[in-house]
Formats: structure tokens, C-alpha cells, sequence
């Protein structure tokens, strides 16, 4: 009850409550501090990319009818204006470490081993078999960050890969999409990442305390949606609009207060893509999974798809001159 009371509250507020109830953050580097004078980054490009910059925007427990139902301005104008699907499939059991390891590795979890769905790291350690999109990206010389809002995500956050990074630390171990989106925003008025990734988890925080589709879960569709918008603002001041790509996806959906169990209203999420190269409209067609996101990403960014990955990229969200797969590395 008390865990559905706040998140009740933060729902029905939204972003004030985020600052009354500020959960710690660690960030890396520790130095980091948003106020001080920082260089802009150099702008750094791979030979045969598509793009510079990439945003993936990943909503939790995003259920892809409620776009369609609740109509959230921001997420819908990057459906409309770029190429989206309805019909995305994420992995099965459909929880939210495991769907967004396989997101940012394009493996299947019999391949990234991620079967839990808690913050482990004390015991398993950080280590994963296979490369995150932040380790490829990075070890091609570009420019990573990463704005994760739940604790559980530490096992994805390798300090080596990231050029930035921030989770919770200790407290309830979730952050709102208002305070995710603010430091977001303020890393983007100094910084130019090559890839960035954003967790907004308050539909999935509300669906589980108060139901999916319920009053409160629009309310937090509508908090998740706000975020996207100033994020979307931000990069447009730091790129430029149009000169960069937002992959915005969901690593599952929901029933009742639960996900995980064998639905389609589970295992269904958005995929989207806006920005550079996109053909503009179009309805992409069904066989998308979400470990397709990683490698969208990296062949955006002119990155070789390992032979490991399970996941190919969407290019027929892209315009036809973009349509010819990288090459293997």
C-alpha cells in the first residue's frame, strides 16, 4: 500500500514531487557537475554512418495501444513524422532487466545470460558475455552516455563504455521521468554524444502500483511523454533538428499490475525511429524485436554488426539510400 500511495502522489503531481523526493544519484565521473564551465565536445563521425548522434529512448512499460489511446503529443508526432510499428515483440519472460539487456545487446537472454530482474551486482558482478552498444560504440573512439532510472540498471552500466552515466543510488532506487529528463537536457546543453540512452520508468512504476490503463497510468504516460519532448528540444538545440536519430521503444507492457506472463499485451511494445534518414510516415512492417534497437544503433553510426548479434537493423525505416546493411567489423 505504501509503495502504491507514492507512487500515486508522484503520478498525480509529477514533477514537483520529484524534487521533494529526491532519490540519491550516482554519477560518472563523480566529478561531474552540471553547473561547472565544460567544454562542447567535438563532434566525431564514423565513415559510412547514417547519422552522428543517436538517441535511444526506452519508456518502461510502454503498452503500444496506449499510444494510439492516450494520444501523447510528443511520442506521437515521432510516430507520425518517422517510421514506427505497433507490433514490435520484446523477449520472453518480458521483465525489464532481461528486455533491456537484450535492447542494448542485441542478443537473446540464452546468449547475454540476464534471466533476473533485480539489482545483483553485489553478486554477479557487472561482467556480461557479450558487448553492450556503449562498449562498441566507444571502442570505435565515439562519445557514450547513459541515463538510466533504476537501480537494477547497474548491471548495464560499464563505467569503461561510458563517457557518462547516472542511476540511482540507494533510497527507493527509481528516479521520475521529470528529474531524468532535466539532467538530460542540462548534458545536452554542454555535450554532443555519439549515443545516448534515457530510461523513463513512470509507466511502469504507476502500472504496477495502480494497473496499466488505468487513470494514473495515462497520467504517467503523459509525465514519460513530457520528458521525451524536452529531451527531443535539447537535442535539437545540440545537433540540430533532423541531424540526429531517436529509436524510442518500451521493453514491455502490462496487465493488470503485472508483466512477464506469456500476453501479447506483455510481449507488444512501440519501435519508432525519428531524425536523419528516416522515411517520414511509414508504417513499418510486423518481425521487429527489440534486439534490433542495438543494432539499428550501431548501423546508424556506421558500426559493424558483430556476429554475435541476433538483432539486424531496421532499415526500412530509413530511406533507400541507406538501405545496405554495414558491413560485418
Amino acid at each position: 500500500m505504501l509503495a502504491a500511495a507514492v507512487v500515486f502522489i508522484a503520478a498525480a503531481v509529477g514533477g514537483p514531487y520529484n524534487y521533494l523526493a529526491r532519490a540519491p544519484i550516482r554519477r560518472h565521473p563523480a566529478t561531474f557537475n552540471f553547473a561547472q564551465a565544460m567544454r562542447t565536445d567535438t563532434a566525431v563521425a564514423l565513415a559510412g554512418n547514417v547519422t552522428g548522434h543517436v538517441i535511444i529512448i526506452s519508456v518502461d512499460g510502454l503498452r503500444a495501444d496506449a499510444i494510439a489511446r492516450y494520444a501523447p503529443p510528443n511520442i506521437s508526432r515521432l510516430a507520425r513524422e518517422g517510421a514506427a510499428s505497433v507490433t514490435a515483440q520484446t523477449i520472453e519472460p518480458s521483465l525489464t532487466l532481461p528486455s533491456h539487456t537484450s535492447m542494448l545487446t542485441g542478443t537473446e537472454p540464452s546468449v547475454h545470460g540476464i534471466t533476473w530482474n533485480t539489482d545483483l551486482t553485489a553478486v554477479r558482478g557487472k561482467a556480461l558475455p557479450v558487448p553492450t552498444v556503449f562498449a562498441l560504440a566507444k571502442a570505435r573512439g565515439l562519445r557514450t552516455a547513459a541515463f538510466f532510472s533504476k537501480s537494477k540498471f547497474h548491471h548495464l552500466e560499464d563505467l569503461e563504455a561510458l563517457d557518462y552515466s547516472q542511476s540511482p543510488n540507494g533510497g527507493w532506487g527509481k528516479i521520475f521521468a521529470y528529474r531524468t529528463a532535466d539532467d538530460a537536457v542540462r548534458y545536452l546543453a554542454r555535450n554532443r554524444p555519439n549515443l545516448m540512452f534515457v530510461h523513463l520508468g513512470d509507466p511502469d512504476y504507476t502500472g504496477h502500483a495502480l494497473k496499466w490503463m488505468s487513470g494514473p497510468y495515462q497520467r504517467a504516460v503523459q509525465a514519460a511523454d513530457q520528458a521525451v519532448g524536452r529531451i527531443g528540444d535539447a537535442a535539437d538545440s545540440a545537433f540540430g533538428r533532423g541531424a540526429y536519430v531517436i529509436i524510442l521503444s518500451a521493453d514491455h507492457g502490462g496487465v493488470g499490475r503485472a508483466h512477464g506472463a506469456k500476453d501479447p499485451l506483455n510481449s507488444t511494445i512501440p519501435w519508432i525511429a525519428w531524425g536523419a534518414g528516416v522515411r517520414e510516415g511509414t508504417t513499418l512492417p510486423p518481425g521487429i524485436r527489440t534486439t534490433h534497437t542495438a543494432a539499428t544503433a550501431l548501423w546508424l553510426l556506421g558500426i559493424g554488426i558483430p556476429a554475435h548479434m541476433s538483432g539486424v537493423p531496421v532499415t526500412s525505416a530509413f530511406r533507400a539510400e541507406f538501405s545496405a546493411p554495414a558491413a560485418q567489423p
